[in-house]
């Protein structure tokens, strides 16, 4: 249960904060970038924060579900396991996303596939890190 927690938590906070910078970016906002500029994005941040939640709960805990059903598979590492997640989590968000690019380019590509790629790969170490229970210690 601390496993879907974790990504719930996590993955929606990162990927809708990738996603705003992804727009942004696709946009041609950062062309002339000054402190102010950056401050309202974080500003931006703030107010959509709720909407990033609300649309991207189901999403994370869907790779959540992945990354127990892959935890449950014995010759799979952790390390493997973090891979495979963040590489559906890519793939996914490249699918949801990439019909927003108004020009096929490798970067909007990446760009556009960073908010699924990166909370996956966090949320599924933290999982790892701090859900996963420990074996006891021999007497």
């Amino acid at each position: 249960m601390k496993r879907y927690l974790i990504f719930a938590a996590v993955g929606p906070f990162l990927g809708g904060f990738l996603m705003l910078v992804a727009t942004t970016y696709a946009s041609g906002y950062w062309t002339h970038t000054s402190a102010a500029e950056v401050a309202k994005l974080f500003v931006v941040f703030g107010k959509t924060l709720q909407f990033a939640y609300l649309f991207g709960i189901v999403p994370a805990l869907m790779i959540a579900a992945v990354d127990d059903i892959l935890f449950h598979v014995r010759r799979i590492s952790w390390v493997t396991r973090m891979l495979i997640v963040g590489a559906i989590g890519f793939a996914m968000a490249e699918l949801i996303y990439g019909g927003l690019r108004l020009e096929p380019s490798v970067v909007q590509f990446i760009l556009y596939g960073l908010p699924g790629l990166v909370p996956a790969l966090v949320a599924s170490w933290l999982s790892h890190r701090y859900a996963e229970p420990r074996p006891l210690a021999a007497a």
